[in-house]
C-alpha cells in the first residue's frame, strides 16, 4: 500500500478538477464542450459582434466626428500654446537683457523706463506678464523703484510677482514688508515679514526676517507681538547670530 497522504493534488483530485467539464457522454461531439472564449470559436457570434459596433459607430458618427475634432484641437491647441509662450519668454529674455545690466549698474532710471535702444523692466513685465522673463521683471522693477523710494510702486510690482524658488519668494515678502513700512503701515509690515520667515522657514534667513518682524510690531504699538518674534529667533534658531540682538530687544521691552 502506498503511503503517500491524500492532499488536495492527489491524483483523485487532479482527476477531479480535470474532468469536471468533460460531459457524462464521452461520445459527445467536441462542439458541445463550453468554449474558453466564444466570439473566437464562433465565427457567427464574432461577425454578429463586428456588426453591433459598425451599427453603433453609423448610427454615433456625428457624435464620434465631434469628439475626435475636440481632442485634435485640445492637442494641437495646447501645442501650439505651449509654442507660443515658449517663444514670447524668449521675446521677453532678450528684452529684458540690456534693462536688467542697467539695474546692476545701478542705472534705476534706464532700467525701469528704458534707455531709447531696449525696453524697461515696466514693459516687459507689462508685455510679457505671463511668461518666467515678465515675471521675474516684476521683481527687478519693485526692488529698482523700493531703491528709488517709490514705495507704492514697489509694492505694486512685487505684489504682481511669484516664484517657486522658497529663498527668492521670501525675500520677495521681506521686500514688500519693507514698502509698507516706508508706507507708515507697520502692522501690514510686520505680517510680511512673519510671512517671510515662515516661507520655506530655515536658519538662515528667518531669524532675520523675524527681527524686522519684531521691529515692525514694536512700531506698530504690539509690545506682546514683537516679544513673541523675538523669543521665536531664541528658542527656534539659538545659534543664529540674531539671537544676541533679540535678548536686547526683549529685555529693554520687559522694563
Amino acid at each position: 500500500m502506498s503511503k503517500i497522504p491524500y492532499t488536495g493534488k492527489s491524483q483523485q483530485a487532479r482527476q477531479g478538477q480535470v474532468t469536471q467539464n468533460v460531459p457524462a457522454d464521452p461520445l459527445a461531439p467536441a462542439e458541445n464542450l463550453p468554449a474558453e472564449n466564444p466570439l473566437l470559436e464562433d465565427p457567427d457570434a464574432l461577425a454578429a459582434r463586428l456588426a453591433e459596433s459598425e451599427d453603433f459607430v453609423r448610427n454615433n458618427r456625428s457624435v464620434l466626428l465631434t469628439i475626435l475634432a475636440v481632442v485634435v484641437l485640445a492637442v494641437v491647441g495646447g501645442f501650439g500654446y505651449y509654442t507660443w509662450r515658449n517663444q514670447q519668454d524668449q521675446k521677453a529674455q532678450s528684452s529684458m537683457f540690456r534693462a536688467v545690466n542697467n539695474w546692476e549698474a545701478d542705472s534705476l532710471n534706464k532700467a525701469i523706463k528704458g534707455d531709447g535702444k531696449a525696453p524697461g523692466l515696466v514693459t516687459v513685465a507689462n508685455e510679457y506678464g505671463n511668461t518666467k522673463a515678465g515675471n521675474l521683471a516684476n521683481f527687478y522693477a519693485g526692488v529698482a523703484s523700493l531703491k528709488q523710494g517709490k514705495f507704492k510702486e514697489a509694492l505694486d510690482y512685487l505684489e504682481d510677482f511669484s516664484s517657486d524658488d522658497y529663498l527668492v519668494q521670501s525675500r520677495a515678502y521681506a521686500l514688500m514688508g519693507d514698502a509698507q513700512l516706508e508706507l507708515n503701515k507697520p502692522k501690514e509690515a510686520a505680517d510680511l515679514y512673519a510671512k517671510a520667515a515662515d516661507h520655506n522657514a530655515n536658519e538662515y534667513f528667518s531669524p532675520g526676517y523675524l527681527m524686522k518682524e519684531g521691529t515692525a510690531r514694536e512700531v506698530a504699538g504690539d509690545t506682546d507681538g514683537a516679544v513673541k518674534a523675538y523669543d521665536r529667533i531664541i528658542n527656534e534658531y539659538p545659534t543664529a547670530q540674531e539671537v544676541a540682538e533679540a535678548r536686547q530687544y526683549k529685555a529693554k521691552l520687559a522694563k
